[in-house]
């Protein structure tokens, strides 16, 4: 799927500074050449090519109820069950697997590792599912979420599904890597099961009671610890050995705190025209975001003002834009946004120094730097 770059603040990647252009940006890599999301794009329309057909086989193989679900989770389907258009997604995390799987074995083990990246895909959206019910969320993918038009317990029984696809697509492997990738995934969901854990668990203390060393935890076990699978996923259908097979998972588990802060950052400034979301949702809910805990726990003036805001109890359905207008300037002026971008350009750069070891050689690395390069330049 196509993402056009915009100008940003000049140290930092992702969501543009209040007040820039949106025009698109072209950066020039010493090792990979100018990288302005075209290879990036083209290797997501590539993946979602090959992982698309063997994905919509697994959700019709759902019994009816579970299939309904799936296929409009996936966008193939309307509420009504007649054919849609579909929109299943960026397919950043089955890219990875593909990528990954070329730059250690070349076009053969692309080829080899598909059913794997399926299979993450699969667990990637039974964790939607299920935040989307833990969190309330309303829209995804610029429609309605699927608990709210099929409820609650369809929508959870529709992820567990996913979950089981998953695991049984590796299991039904005869790749000589389906064995390890299975106990890796496995060991995966039960990280972020763990994160989500936390997550629930921050989010009923006091706007000061939460540490940003925890946030961070939390948001590697959500988030870094399934892109980190995705890489070592691909490592291992190449053949790689336990060494490039780690640093690929840190180069992914680093790539996706990157991509957490900069979702974070779109939570809060993001156009809902491009995220499908209403500005400011996860101020709404109170939610605490990386931007949002460095703004508390900056000790700036602004921090106070936020805590008093946070601390306010959300009522559903009473949002108001001027309150989340003020919140969203309280976190930036206690510098929560510069903070977030910042935090992300470093762990981008720890990402590069984890696939370095792994993957010396530029070229064969150009794969996963485009991707990586996507996902802390997009908007949505």
């Amino acid at each position: 799927m196509a993402e056009f770059m915009t100008e940003t603040d000049e140290r930092s990647p992702g969501v543009p500074r209040a007040g820039t252009p949106e025009e698109p940006e072209k950066t020039a890599d010493a090792a990979t050449g100018p990288l302005d999301g075209q290879e990036a794009a083209a290797q997501l329309e590539r993946t979602r090519a090959l992982v698309d057909p063997e994905l919509r086989a697994a959700i019709e193989s759902l019994p009816g109820a579970m299939r309904r679900v799936g296929l409009y989770h996936f966008g193939w389907q309307h509420a009504d069950g007649t054919p849609a258009a579909g929109n299943a997604g960026k397919a950043i995390r089955p890219a990875l697997v593909l990528a990954a799987a070329a730059a250690l074995g070349g076009p053969a083990a692309r080829v080899a590792a598909v059913r794997a990246a399926v299979a993450v895909e699969l667990i990637h959206n039974f964790t939607l599912l299920h935040d989307d019910v833990m969190d309330r969320d309303t829209t995804r993918r610029h429609r309605p979420t699927a608990w709210t038009v099929f409820g609650i317990p369809d929508a959870i029984l529709a992820g567990d599904a996913l979950q089981a696809l998953a695991l049984g697509l590796l299991a039904d492997d005869p790749h000589p890597a389906s064995a390890p990738a299975l106990a890796r995934l496995a060991a995966c969901v039960v990280e972020l099961c763990e994160g989500q854990h936390v997550d629930t668990d921050l989010e009923r203390r006091a706007p000061d009671a939460v540490t940003l060393d925890e946030v961070l935890v939390m948001a590697e076990a959500k988030t870094g610890a399934l892109l980190g699978c995705a890489c070592a996923l691909g490592a291992l259908y190449a053949g790689a050995d336990d060494e490039d097979v780690a640093a690929l998972d840190g180069f992914g588990r680093q790539a996706g705190l990157a991509f957490q802060l900069i979702d974070d950052v779109i939570g809060i400034w993001g156009d809902p025209r491009h995220t499908g979301k209403p500005a400011g949702a996860d101020l709404v809910v109170r939610k605490k975001s990386l931007p949002v805990v460095a703004a508390l726990t900056s000790g700036a003036p602004a921090a106070a003002e936020l805590a008093a805001l946070y601390g306010r109890p959300h009522v559903e359905g009473e949002a108001e834009t001027g309150e989340i207008a003020r919140t969203a300037l309280a976190v930036e002026r206690a510098g929560g946004r510069d903070w977030a971008q910042a935090e992300a350009a470093d762990r981008m750069a720890r990402a590069m120094q984890e696939l370095a070891r792994a993957v010396p050689e530029p070229e064969a690395a150009g794969g996963l730097l485009a991707l990586a390069e996507f996902v802390t330049r997009r908007t949505s």
